[in-house]
């Protein structure tokens, strides 16, 4: 498919998971892609494999997203889909949580974001797509989870405003919540492959259709969100979680 041919197309967090997956299935409806990564080896090894531009840049400085904008802006001018997809996961009980721990999500899963939006919204054409990557636990309420569960509860809150805000330019602004999604961001938070395998029985538990999802099936709802077939599709969170959160 070349849905989106002739589409410039920025995903912050490209270089592994979600990110990666999104950026190739960009590239593959024809878009060109430009990834990112605070670990330039990891950048420089995804965009050789997937055939795209990786800049470095640390989404949970403001400095970085400045810098990250004004090289897009002088090297590929205007863009047409922007995927705000980096972030980090910590578990903590809301009684054990540090300041280290809440900056640590804080600024990178909402700061982050927030500004990554603020200082592209000069970048994006006319009828441009924004797609947030969010989670199903900003609908849920569980345990050890209160930091991440609030930064994506902002998103959300943040995706709407800005839906209003930038529709007279015919912007769209939406957001994804994936559940359980098969990716490495439960390694990095340092599970063992016992403990892994353990959550993952439980997670399975929970989900009405039995199974974890795959960042490929996120990966073709921000194609979706990015294409003409969702022009009237503005303000909107899908929950993509196996019925996890009913």
């Amino acid at each position: 498919m070349t849905n989106l041919q002739e589409k410039k197309a920025l995903v912050t967090g490209g270089n592994s998971g979600i990110g990666y997956a999104a950026a190739k299935e960009l590239k593959a409806q024809g878009a060109e892609v430009i990834i990112t990564g605070r670990r330039a080896d990891a950048v420089q090894k995804a965009a050789a494999e997937l055939g795209v531009t990786g800049l470095v840049a640390d989404q949970g400085q403001l400095a970085a997203i400045e810098k990250l904008a004004n090289e897009v802006s002088k090297k590929y001018g205007k863009i047409d889909i922007l995927f705000i997809n980096a972030g980090v996961l910590e578990m903590t009980m809301i009684e054990n949580a540090t300041e280290q721990n809440f900056d640590n999500i804080i600024n990178v899963n909402f700061k982050g974001a927030y500004f990554t939006l603020s200082k592209f919204i000069p970048l994006l054409n006319e009828g441009a797509s924004v797609v947030f990557l969010s989670s199903n636990t900003a609908n849920m309420s569980g345990a050890n989870s209160s930091i991440y569960s609030s930064s994506k509860a902002a998103i959300n809150s943040l995706m709407k405003i800005a839906a209003i805000e930038l529709a007279p330019r015919k912007i769209r602004v939406n957001s994804v919540s994936p559940g359980p999604t098969q990716t490495e961001i439960m390694k990095k938070v340092g599970f063992s492959e016992t403990q892994l395998q353990e959550v993952n029985n439980w997670m399975i538990d929970q989900i009405p259709l039995k199974k974890i999802g795959t960042a490929e099936d996120v990966a073709k709802m921000v194609a979706y969100f990015s294409g003409d077939a969702a022009s009237f599709i503005t303000g909107a969170e899908i929950i993509m979680d196996g019925g996890m959160s009913l």
